[in-house]
C-alpha cells in the first residue's frame, strides 16, 4: 500500500536547529514535518555546554571580532523566548544559570583589564568584588580577576524537550534504512518512507537539511556534493565532583579560545558533572581517554589548587562540530542556509553554535519568502505518517557515561 503526502516544508534533522526552525514554520502556518534517525539532539546538541552567550569570549585578543559582533543579541534574543515573549515559546525549559564567569590569573589579566573597561564591552561585561565571588573563587590563593558576563546557561535536554512539545504531532522517528531518497527529471527530490504497514511517498516544496554532521551523508545519497560541511573536532572530560554548587565559567589563556571552559550539569542520579571544553577539548582530541583525563586533572590543579579532586570521578566525550565549509578550515562567524547546486527543492542549514540556531530559522524563513513559499491555504493530513513513532529526546552524555577514578598512573 503506498500513500502520499504533500508538505509545504519538510525537515530533516531533529537537533537544535531543526527544531527551532519547525517552531517558526508552525507558527507562521506552514504545513510541515520533521523526520529525526535516531533521537532528538542526539549527536552534537545534547553534547553542548548549555551557553547562550553575546560572543564575549572571543574577544580575548582585546577586540571585537565578525564572530563576538554577529551573536552580540542572542541572549536577549533566548531570554525573550524564555519569558514566553520571542519568536519562539521556550517557558518550558530550564536555566542552568543566569551569568557566565571568566577568570584569569595575574600574568594574562593586565591585556584584558583594559579592554573589559571600555565602552565596547559595556553592559556586557561587569568586574566582580572579592565579596561577590562565587564559593568557588572565596579561597584565599586565587589571585586572579573574575567578571562576570551576561551570558545564560540551559539545560539543553528541556530546550530540546519543550521545541518538540510545542509542535506535538509532528517529529517523527525515521531510522535512515526506511528512508530512500530520489530525484526526478526536474530534478525535484522526494521522500518515500518504507515500512512493514506500507510506504508513504512524500514531497515537499522545500526540504531542508539540519542534520549536522549527517547533511553531507544525505546530500551523498542524492548525488550531491554542496554545500559542503568541515569538521572541528574536539573532546570534552566529564567530571564529578563531590560538592553542592555548580559553576560556570571560562578561564582565560593566551590563546584566543579560552584556555578552559566549565559548565556544571544535572545528572539523572541526582549528581552534578562538570563538563570541560575550550582549549583543553579542541588540543586533546586525538589523546587517549587516561591521557586527557590526566591533562584535564592538572589544569583543574593548576587554576584551582584548593579544589578537591580526590573523589572525582572521570570520563571523556568525543565530539564533532558540524558547520559549513570555510576556507583554512576557519570557524564560521554565523549561521548558515543555502541551496543544493542541482536539487530545485532542497536547501542545507547548519546553525555552527547553539546560540545562533534562532538566527539560522531567520535566515531560512527569509530565503522561502525570497523563493515565493508561502504557507499553503490547505490543511495537510499527516495521518498516513502514523506508521511512524515520534521522536523523543536524546539522553545527556553524562547519563550514559562510563565514569571511573582517576587512571592509577601518571598522577
Amino acid at each position: 500500500m503506498s500513500q502520499h503526502i504533500q508538505l509545504d516544508i519538510a525537515i530533516i534533522g531533529g537537533g537544535i536547529a531543526g527544531l527551532w526552525l519547525i517552531n517558526r514554520l508552525q507558527n507562521a502556518g506552514y504545513q510541515c514535518a520533521l523526520f529525526e534517525a535516531h533521537a532528538l539532539g542526539g549527536d552534537q546538541s545534547v553534547a553542548s555546554q548549555g551557553m547562550i552567550h553575546g560572543g564575549i569570549k572571543y574577544t580575548l585578543s582585546g577586540t571585537l571580532t565578525g564572530a563576538s559582533e554577529a551573536i552580540a543579541d542572542m541572549p536577549a534574543h533566548w531570554q525573550d523566548c524564555l519569558a514566553g515573549c520571542g519568536d519562539v515559546d521556550l517557558r518550558g525549559a530550564n536555566v542552568l544559570s543566569d551569568h557566565f564567569y571568566m577568570w584569569s590569573s595575574a600574568s594574562v589579566t593586565s591585556k584584558l583589564t583594559t579592554f573589559f573597561a571600555s565602552k565596547a564591552t559595556r553592559g556586557r561585561v561587569d568586574k566582580v568584588k572579592a565579596q561577590d565571588r562565587p564559593p568557588i573563587f572565596q579561597h584565599r590563593d586565587f589571585k586572579g580577576q573574575l567578571y562576570k558576563l551576561v551570558d545564560i546557561v540551559l539545560d539543553v535536554p528541556s530546550v530540546l524537550q519543550t521545541l518538540a512539545s510545542n509542535v506535538e504531532g509532528r517529529v517523527y522517528q525515521l531510522p535512515k534504512q526506511q528512508a530512500h531518497w530520489t530525484k526526478d527529471d526536474q530534478n525535484t527530490c522526494q521522500l518515500t518512507v518504507k515500512t512493514d504497514q506500507g510506504e508513504v511517498n512524500i514531497r515537499a516544496r522545500q526540504f531542508i537539511f539540519t542534520a549536522g554532521q549527517g547533511n553531507a551523508e544525505l546530500l551523498q545519497q542524492l548525488g550531491e556534493s554542496s554545500p559542503e560541511m568541515q569538521i572541528r573536532p574536539l573532546q570534552q572530560v566529564m567530571v564529578k565532583l563531590n560538592q553542592p554548587y555548580g559553576f560556570y565559567g571560562h578561564c582565560l589563556g593566551t590563546d584566543k579560545t579560552p584556555r578552559l571552559t566549565i559548565s556544571s550539569h544535572p545528572c539523572s542520579d541526582g549528581s552534578w558533572v562538570w563538563y570541560l571544553g575550550g582549549s583543553l577539548a579542541e588540543k586533546g582530541v586525538d589523546q587517549d581517554p587516561d591521557t586527557l583525563i590526566r591533562q584535564a586533572h592538572r589544569e583543574l590543579s593548576n587554576l584551582m589548587p584548593w579544589l578537591d579532586l580526590s573523589d572525582a570521578q572521570w570520563a571523556t566525550l568525543p565530539v564533532n562540530r558540524a558547520e559549513p565549509k570555510q576556507q583554512n578550515m576557519i570557524r564560521p562567524d554565523k549561521a548558515f542556509i543555502g541551496q543544493a547546486e542541482h536539487c530545485t527543492n532542497l536547501s542545507v542549514a547548519w546553525p555552527t553554535k547553539l546560540t545562533l540556531a534562532p538566527n539560522l530559522a531567520t535566515e531560512a524563513l527569509e530565503q522561502l519568502q525570497q523563493r515565493g513559499i508561502q504557507p499553503s491555504d490547505a490543511k495537510t493530513d499527516l495521518s498516513p505518517l502514523d506508521l511512524l513513532p515520534q521522536a523523543t529526546v536524546a539522553k545527556s552524555p553524562w547519563d550514559l557515561a562510563d565514569f571511573r577514578p582517576f587512571p592509577a598512573t601518571g598522577l
